[in-house]
């Protein structure tokens, strides 16, 4: 397994739509496993090829207290929305920041398992929340696009300057650094 590099706001690749998977090899079952181990370590709970820039309708999620519930929805597509909810949403494409997202409470869903067979499944709560954000990406749409224009230019301020630290931080001789 590998871990992948997971794009950061505002990477235009974020904002490119997915295609289907239609190969259900070798390859996309390593794929789904290098993203489950760049999930769990960066620490998320789901996670869209797009956001490694493989853009393909693939979704890994672990909602579980313990991690020990892994999903994969392949194709995705949402059959229903019922109810809706205001949850706080992070992004592991926006590192740092968590805004409130008004989206559905339910949703029933069909996809893919690795193997390409089909399958419907209900969700509620934060595996609803989850799929939708992570389907979101697939579309090239990110959790600040429901934001203010005012909120998503600060965010976008704040996240250039944390990069710029980050990269300044890189280049500082190992002694250099004070504590």
């Amino acid at each position: 397994m590998a871990r992948l590099q997971i794009l950061e706001y505002p990477d235009p690749r974020l904002r490119t739509q997915a295609k289907p998977v239609e190969v259900f090899d070798a390859a996309l079952a390593k794929l789904v496993a290098d993203m489950f181990e760049t999930m769990y370590m960066a620490p998320g709970v789901g996670l869209a090829a797009t956001q490694v820039d493989v853009h393909k309708r693939l979704i890994v999620m672990d909602v579980s207290e313990n991690k020990n519930e892994p999903r994969v929805f392949i194709n995705p597509e949402v059959l229903m929305r019922d109810g809706t909810g205001v949850t706080e949403e992070g992004c592991l494409s926006v590192p740092g920041i968590f805004d409130e997202v008004k989206r559905a409470a339910t949703v029933r869903a069909r996809a893919q398992d690795e193997k390409g067979a089909v399958f419907e499944v209900d969700l509620d709560g934060l595996a609803a929340v989850c799929l939708q954000h992570e389907m979101d990406h697939l579309e090239g749409k990110l959790f600040v696009d429901y934001l203010s224009d005012l909120k998503r230019d600060r965010i976008r301020k704040k996240l250039d300057k944390d990069r710029k630290e980050r990269a300044a931080r890189a280049r500082e001789p190992a002694g250099a650094r004070a504590y």
